[in-house]
């Protein structure tokens, strides 16, 4: 492990913390394992297709509510990798916005699209987190698993590559992947991440009745992230 890739990476200010994005409906799931699991943890056949639509299965005797694929333009589509080996490996990790700002952003989409659902955030020590499971880590300079307003007009192409290993952070020089901290649009970590008590902060969320006892004194509203 490389340590001073991980300060490196948290050392402004705005980027002490990792957020996790789910539906609120997950996390009794999430805090009776006390893990966020990648859908293909979770059940391998989730990822046979594209899921054009959200699944919602049982997990340790939970609900888990796995996201549909969303569809993605042909034409910022790598010609090296197709749709569904882009969606499976999406599938293999969990998900981290590494900013408040990127983390609002998918608050907002996801509420004006499915306005009777109720979210929530989950924040998360950036450093330790990013220790704890450096191997596991993979960063990008875009938003993965959506498509460009504009395909026509981006400047990368999505493929398996634009998944950089955080060892990788700094050496490897491309277009599409991030060069330095400002550039990190999302942090991943392949599988899952356990002990996820060890690392929370913060638990943003408005139905409170889905909260573990354990997390409820690192509750606060929704409205206030």
């Amino acid at each position: 492990m490389n340590d001073s890739i991980v300060k490196k990476i948290t050392n402004s200010s705005k980027r002490k913390s990792l957020f996790h994005f789910t539906r609120a409906r997950n996390l009794p799931s999430i805090s009776h394992v006390d893990a966020l699991y990648s859908c293909n943890q979770v059940n391998p056949h989730l990822s046979d297709e594209r899921r054009e639509a959200r699944r919602e299965i049982q997990f340790h005797g939970h609900l888990f509510v796995a996201n549909a694929h969303l569809k993605i333009s042909d034409q910022v589509m790598d010609a090296t990798t197709t749709h569904l080996e882009f969606h499976k490996y999406v599938d293999k990790h969990v998900f981290f916005w590494p900013t408040q700002l990127d983390c609002q952003k998918m608050l907002a989409i996801y509420s004006k699209r499915e306005p009777n659902e109720a979210f929530a955030i989950l924040q998360l020590d950036a450093q330790s987190l990013m220790t704890d499971f450096y191997d596991m880590i993979k960063l990008t300079k875009y938003d993965s698993g959506s498509s460009p307003r504009y395909p026509a007009r981006t400047s990368y192409k999505k493929s398996l590559q634009m998944f950089l290993p955080i060892d990788q952070f700094e050496i490897v020089q491309r277009n599409d992947v991030p060069s330095k901290p400002s550039e990190i649009r999302e942090v991943l970590v392949e599988g899952k991440v356990t002990n996820v008590t060890r690392y929370l902060q913060t638990v943003y969320c408005d139905s409170r009745s889905l909260i573990n006892e354990n997390w409820r004194k690192h509750t606060q509203s929704l409205q206030g992230f």
